[in-house]
């Protein structure tokens, strides 16, 4: 019989966090593969696990992901933990998952712990709908496209960034969003654990002014209904009336129905641009 891919969520802060189906997993696999052995070892050593360790990551996860792949075809259960989190949200386990797939390999999770979802949850933002961005790229032009997509974006978004990088980040999605609703979210499950609600504009300036320290995921306010709607009236205001009109009737639109979605994007009454529109014809 063939083996199976378990992914086993660790722990980001606090060690009690882990489950117990996770523990009972550890042991009993044939092998874990980690991405950082030197990290999974601390919390294997805490928990008398002896299993036999192998690295999975960033370079060698393509290649490293088929040896694996043989070794579960041979009947082998590996299991698969990132340094911290659920594996396969933002890390190179989400190529093993999908050559699992292919292959024929199957797979299953162990959930627990997540800082996106932990962060969420704690920061007072709307949840319903959200957004996780991860870490932003670090090539410019694909960041670039990134933060512009992110400007009309309605849902709460998550994103993650290290302490060295924290006040570029805020200072890029300043000036890509504007001043929005922000919770920094800080050392999640630790002993020094905090959540800042603040702004986007005073998050950078506490920063500009103290170190940072620790690791940070930043929950932003989607932009609101209300503001897309203002920004769209702003742009059809900027429109002169005949030309407005001229977009509907264009499409076909009787006038009197062209003149009423004027009025609409406008802010206006219909018998104002009604009023307006013979102005301009006299």
């Amino acid at each position: 019989m063939q083996g199976k891919l378990y992914l086993c969520a660790t722990p980001i802060g606090n060690l009690e966090d882990i489950t117990l189906r996770v523990l009972r997993v550890l042991k009993e696999a044939d092998l874990i593969a980690a991405e950082d052995t030197r990290n999974s070892i601390k919390l294997l050593n805490h928990f008398d696990i002896h299993t036999p360790l192998t690295s999975y990551h960033e370079y060698n996860k393509i290649e490293k992901a088929f040896q694996l792949v043989e070794k579960m075809r041979q009947g082998q259960n590996v299991a698969l933990v990132t340094d911290a989190g659920t594996p396969g949200i933002s890390d190179p386990g989400e190529e093993l998952v999908r050559i699992c797939r292919e292959s024929g390999i199957e797979v299953t999770s162990l959930p627990g712990a997540c800082a996106c979802v932990t962060a969420l949850s704690l920061s007072a933002l709307p949840t319903r709908r959200f957004a996780f961005e991860a870490f932003l790229p670090r090539e410019k032009k694909e960041r670039a496209f990134i933060l512009s997509s992110l400007k009309q974006e309605t849902r709460t978004i998550v994103l993650y960034e290290a302490p060295h990088r924290l006040t570029k980040t805020l200072a890029e999605l300043l000036d890509a969003l504007g001043d929005r609703s922000l919770a920094v979210c800080r050392e999640l499950t630790k002993k020094y654990e905090t959540v800042f609600s603040t702004t986007l504009s005073g998050a950078l300036s506490y920063y500009q002014e103290h170190e940072p320290k620790g690791e940070f995921v930043l929950v932003v306010e989607g932009k609101s209904m209300g503001q897309i709607e203002e920004e769209s009236r702003r742009s059809w205001e900027n429109m002169p009336l005949e030309e407005h009109m001229a977009y509907y009737e264009s499409q076909g639109i009787p006038r009197k129905e062209a003149m009423k979605r004027v009025a609409s994007d406008r802010g206006m009454r219909k018998r104002e641009v009604y009023a307006l529109l013979l102005e301009d014809d006299s």
